[in-house]
């Protein structure tokens, strides 16, 4: 759990630009991570979850920064 408070520190501290560029990253990885599951290549399926809720982190960190503005 800690490791995930300190992730939502790290990216409190970047820019939107580069929170976007992140978002972007992990979307193809979420998205790359879908067809594994669809073609059963996938052995480690929590990455799934750990991708989605990185997505969801940094999202959250970006609608903190809008809201600031």
């Amino acid at each position: 759990m800690k490791a995930n408070q300190t992730k939502a520190r790290e990216l409190k501290t970047k820019s939107a630009e580069d929170l976007h560029k992140e978002l972007i990253s992990l979307t193809k990885a979420q998205f790359g991570l879908r067809m594994q599951v669809a073609t059963q290549q996938m052995t480690n399926t929590s990455e799934l979850r750990k991708v989605r809720r990185d997505i969801a982190r940094v999202k959250t960190v970006l609608t903190e920064k809008g809201a600031q503005k």
